[in-house]
């Protein structure tokens, strides 16, 4: 277990996690005079409440003393444990509005990605979509908890715990619902994962995406790179120095992405899965088919999300014929 104390009022307990590539959560311990919070207690296993007691234990806190958890976004690795929490403490889990109908499309849709299924036909990623309709959910994601929150939390909501105050920031993008919590007076943003020190996050990786995620993230970018500058208290990896400036690091990131989609679109590559198969992808620049499913999933869909920015700002031209869009340069 590492614990690091961040500020007086501030500390991080670093959990695990059952995921290959992505091993552990930052969960952040809020300690104001009158109550202590939990931001984003990981993914709900025992061996993530053994950690997280521990890490409690040794901030001189117990589960009883704890007034309520907010959580920076719906999915598992941030959401479960709060959920099991309010089950078994009574403890009030806050998530962002925005999630609410992802939430329910958990009880509501069948499949482990029921959306993208379609997205990637519309993309022209039928054998991709045949193979994301067939998956089964990872050993690890069933009988997971995933009831509604206690409360919902709004853009602009402030939180006083005693001597010191959080504001949530609406941040969509990541998730529709995703926020970031800003620590005020002490130059401290929790940034979930809508702000990552070393990788890029995923768009509208949620059960009901929005239509136009990309937009959504950018804007929520600029609101990141317009604040005060705060440290970054990322979700996952190590904590930072300027959440603004990586911030506008992620905003380059996707400039340069929406050139490179461009000019494969006046090159001939029409739909969006052609596209995703010319471009390289993480950092070691690895081609589409060389991804493990999931991922090969994502980078098409953020390539189609891309072409639904360049469309809108009269780019490239859509035409959807026998139900794949196909895109040229204008």
């Amino acid at each position: 277990m590492t614990l690091t104390r961040i500020t007086d009022h501030v500390a991080a307990i670093e959990l695990p996690l059952p995921l290959e590539g992505l091993t552990s959560v930052n969960c952040y311990v809020l300690r104001g005079d009158t109550e202590a919070v939990l931001v984003d207690p990981g993914w709900s296993s025992p061996e993530t409440e053994r950690t997280l007691l521990d890490g409690l234990d040794e901030l001189g806190l117990a589960p009883a003393d704890i007034g309520r958890v907010l959580t920076t976004h719906h999915h598992w690795d941030h959401y479960t444990q709060a959920i099991t929490w309010q089950g078994r403490h009574g403890i009030p889990v806050h998530l962002g509005r925005g999630d609410a109908p992802s939430i329910h499309a958990w009880h509501t849709l069948d499949g482990a990605f029921p959306r993208q299924v379609g997205l990637l036909e519309q993309a022209g990623a039928s054998a991709m979509a045949a193979a994301v309709q067939a998956m089964p959910a990872e050993v690890h994601e069933q009988d997971m908890d995933f009831d509604l929150p206690a409360g919902w939390i709004d853009d602009g909501a402030e939180i006083d715990l005693g001597g010191l105050l959080v504001r949530a920031h609406a941040t969509p993008g990541h998730t529709r619902g995703h926020v970031c919590f800003e620590i005020v007076g002490e130059d401290l943003l929790l940034s979930g994962d809508h702000v990552l020190p070393r990788i890029t996050p995923s768009i509208a990786y949620e059960r009901e995406p929005s239509e136009d995620s990309l937009t959504s993230y950018l804007g929520s970018l600029r609101l990141v790179a317009d604040l005060s500058d705060a440290r970054l208290l990322p979700a996952h990896g190590a904590i930072g120095d300027s959440a603004a400036q990586r911030a506008k690091e992620l905003i380059v990131h996707h400039d340069e992405r929406l050139d490179v989609i461009r000019d494969l679109v006046d090159a001939g590559r029409s739909t969006a899965h052609k596209i995703a198969a010319a471009m390289t992808w993480t950092r070691r620049e690895r081609r589409l088919d060389d991804l493990e499913l999931i991922h090969q999933m994502t980078a098409v869909l953020e390539v189609a999300a891309h072409l639904v920015v360049l469309e809108k700002a009269g780019a490239v031209r859509r035409e959807r014929v026998s139900g794949i869009d196909h895109h040229t340069a204008t």
